[in-house]
């Protein structure tokens, strides 16, 4: 079984959205895992808007990238300039280091209609990634 980290700057938002689509699309063929390089607790609207797609990530909790030390990654999925940028370096020998910058949702200030445009936005761009993620690298 394969080790996948996704990465962000605070583990609330964008990573918490893949950590959701990954663990609902690979179908047992890896341990998903989120981290940020940074704590922030998890967004309500990204709680909000994976619900709106059928997926629970309301029990998931925001981590600390030191908290898994010693896991020897197969891919590392940074989905955040600054998480790309900022993150120490994370040992793990052979790991696949893979970045996508996705537009940050929670950055959108607004109305209701403006912010949830906003988070299906995001929403859409990372299932997108993962389902292709998936079908390329773990199938």
């Amino acid at each position: 079984m394969k080790n996948i980290l996704v990465l962000c700057t605070g583990n609330s938002c964008r990573s918490q959205m893949a950590h959701g689509y990954l663990n609902q699309l690979q179908k047992g063929l890896a341990q998903i895992y989120s981290a940020g390089i940074e704590t922030h607790g998890l967004n309500p609207g990204a709680v909000a808007i994976m619900r709106e797609d059928g997926i629970d990530i309301s029990g998931h909790t925001s981590n600390h990238v030191d908290e898994y030390q010693g896991i020897s990654w197969d891919f590392i999925i940074t989905v955040c300039d600054h998480a790309k940028e900022n993150c120490p370096f994370i040992p793990s020998k052979g790991a696949e280091r893979i970045h996508h910058n996705f537009f940050d949702p929670s950055k959108v200030e607004g109305n209701e209609e403006t912010k949830h445009a906003a988070f299906l936005r995001a929403r859409n761009e990372i299932r997108d990634f993962c389902a292709r993620f998936v079908r390329e690298k773990l199938s």
